[in-house]
């Protein structure tokens, strides 16, 4: 069964939108709560410790009943069935796109229960010194070698729940840069650090570039044999790993049919274990199971990521705001933006439509943004007084971990004042500088959590999962699929036989070859 495949500016709901935002696209809509009886109450979805106040939008009733209508014309619930059901939805690469079955608490698959198995008591064994290294030593220090989702997820995740962590020293290498991987290294003991190495098909060049040269440091002070005691896989390709020198005891698998950048939940999750222990890893998986259950079966006018999702398309299509920043008002989520802009733009920044079309509307936005109050000294002045427009996510915390209520009573009150502040501007003011005149009207969600634990992180990750998931079938694009990543590791083999033979002719491009000739140089 394929998944629907409808052009959405060829519905009635398009067209009633093209004209609605015609009509409302000037007004100046900051006195909207004035106007409207019970505005801000009209315009919230609260779900477990969620609170969503969508109110200051440029949007009215009509404009969500036409939004929905959408959503219904474009057959999003025939879609959301066919993605839980386990269909073919990626089509272009044959596949299934389960990452919800990895945190499926109700119908549990075998291979996702022995994998979760495995890795509660491989990180128990780690936590506890249990595992020991060829000196007899316990594990003091952990490095997660990958790329991509085998490094953004897990590298944001225990960066997001440090609060909850234990004595284990989590590193991340990512990046091919030589001089990142030894900076990582002055600090490490061969003896107590072990190595977690992340590949789906053990062949990504830059994973195993780097765990190469891990290992041959390694291997200075230790001898072939103990690589079994240090190094551990996440792959499907057990005899590439074998051959790497890692035992098959210590391979955790993964499945086909979860794309790299919704993997944190599978066994690429294993450094995330090692960090927070086992059952705050479940807890995660917990927090999106339960966020997958309401995406799937609320109504879409109180579904969190599909209210999220027609706002953005609203924005993007029609009022041809590009970008749209995410703001978290709280320093753990600081790697939260880098992890969503591999999500939402690797996904969904596609110019073919399902149907194999050129498509001639746009696709995609561009995500970017920060840390709260940090962002306010950096680019807010942009959101306030710039000429584009950019829909904000604001996502802050009832509680704060650590118990300084005055810092966050403070970093709260921030977190308040900007989304007021935006939409205010000086609407009907007596300003008399114009430099300081603020138009308003700045369009913002607010998400309000009760407190960041494993439990609502893994909802609030799993939100904007299926927030992206929406968006693509609303655009009429495979979200899962990633073709332009492929190229670009194809055109690099190219420029690397290039400088490695010194011939910068072996490049057609003429540009290229002057840049190869000038770094041989």
């Amino acid at each position: 069964m394929s998944l629907p495949s409808i052009n959405p500016t060829n519905t009635e709901s398009w067209k009633l939108l093209l004209n609605h935002y015609k009509e409302i696209k000037n007004l100046a809509v900051q006195d909207v709560f004035t106007k409207e009886s019970n505005r801000a109450l009209n315009f919230t979805v609260e779900w477990q410790d969620f609170y969503l106040d969508y109110s200051k939008n440029r949007l009215t009733g009509e404009t969500r009943k036409l939004l929905l209508d959408l959503a219904e014309e474009v057959k999003l619930k025939e879609a959301i069935e066919q993605q839980f059901e386990g269909k073919k939805i990626n089509e272009t690469e044959g596949r299934a796109v389960l990452h919800t079955a990895l945190r499926d608490f109700d119908t549990m698959k075998p291979e996702v229960k022995s994998t979760l198995h495995k890795m509660k008591l491989f990180s128990e064994e780690v936590i506890d010194g249990t595992h020991k290294g060829f000196t007899g030593k316990p594990i003091t220090d952990i490095v997660n070698i990958g790329i991509g989702g085998s490094h953004l997820g897990p590298d944001m995740v225990v960066d997001a729940l440090k609060f909850y962590g234990n004595h284990l020293k989590i590193h991340f290498i990512a990046n091919v840069d030589g001089d990142h991987v030894s900076e990582t290294l002055k600090s490490l003991n061969p003896e107590t650090t072990l190595f977690i190495v992340v590949s789906k098909s053990f062949t990504t060049q830059e994973t195993l570039v780097n765990a190469k040269v891990l290992k041959d440091w390694f291997l200075t002070k230790a001898e072939p044999q103990d690589v079994q005691k240090h190094f551990v896989a996440v792959s499907v390709n057990i005899a590439a790993a074998e051959a790497f020198g890692i035992s098959e005891k210590n391979i955790f698998p993964m499945q086909d049919w979860v794309g790299g950048r919704f993997s944190l939940w599978s066994s690429v999750g294993l450094s995330i274990c090692c960090a927070v222990g086992y059952q705050n890893f479940e807890e995660l998986l917990q927090g999106a199971f339960e966020m997958d259950k309401h995406f799937k079966s609320a109504e879409f006018d109180q579904n969190l990521p599909v209210i999220l999702a027609l706002i953005s398309v609203w924005y993007n299509n029609f009022f041809e705001a590009e970008t749209e920043a995410i703001v978290a008002y709280s320093q753990y989520l600081n790697k939260l933006v880098p992890y969503l802009q591999q999500a939402i733009m690797e996904s969904n920044g596609k110019s073919t439509d399902r149907n194999g079309n050129k498509i001639n509307y746009q696709t995609g936005t561009i995500v970017w943004g920060n840390v709260g109050t940090n962002s306010q000294h950096a680019y807010f002045q942009l959101l306030h007084q710039g000429t584009k427009l950019i829909p904000t996510d604001f996502i802050g915390f009832s509680e704060s971990l650590n118990g300084n209520i005055g810092n966050h009573n403070i970093l709260m009150a921030n977190f308040f004042a900007q989304t007021e502040a935006l939409w205010a501007g000086t609407y009907n003011q007596d300003v008399q500088n114009s430099f300081k005149t603020f138009d308003g009207c700045k369009p913002t969600n607010t998400l309000l959590i009760k407190k960041l634990t494993p439990k609502n992180l893994g909802s609030l990750i799993a939100l904007y999962e299926h927030k992206l998931f929406a968006q693509g079938i609303i655009w009429n694009i495979f979200s899962y699929d990633q073709w332009g990543v492929e190229l670009g590791k194809t055109v690099a083999k190219d420029t690397l036989s290039a400088i490695e033979n010194k011939d910068s002719g072996l490049m057609e491009n003429e540009s290229t070859q002057n840049l190869i000739k000038k770094f041989l140089e």
